[in-house]
């Protein structure tokens, strides 16, 4: 059945295995590990040029007077700028910002609804 011959062979066969496993399995984390650092500098690359524009968006003086409108709320001379303020005093648009629904994380929401049943499971018993 098992000669001495298949035996040489098959402990041959598993050293070879052993052997070249650790190299191979180096080899495709090594692999995995390039990949992930290229979608990095893809993801660089796409943030420079992203960049890019609003620098050039910034160079330009028909923008930098909107945004110092919006932002500043500055008036060109002559006009008359209003600001809507809130019961509180504060700017309307400070306020509505401030009143945004934040959205919520999907971990806080699981122990909130863990909680609550917790909480339903003691009051039932």
């Amino acid at each position: 059945m098992l000669t001495l011959r298949a035996l040489v062979l098959v402990l041959a066969l598993g050293m070879f295995v052993a052997t070249v496993a650790m190299p191979i399995r180096n080899w495709f984390g090594q692999r995995a590990q390039i990949a992930a650092l290229q979608s990095d500098v893809e993801a660089t690359k796409a943030r420079v040029a992203e960049l890019l524009v609003e620098r050039e968006r910034w160079n330009d003086p028909a923008f930098i007077a909107a945004e110092s409108r919006r932002r500043l709320h500055f008036v060109f001379p002559g006009e008359i700028g209003y600001v809507a303020l809130g019961a509180d005093g504060r700017p309307a648009e400070e306020t509505l910002m401030e009143s945004a629904q934040v959205p919520v994380p999907w971990y806080v929401t699981v122990g909130e609804s863990v909680r609550t049943a917790d909480a339903a499971e003691e009051t039932a018993s």
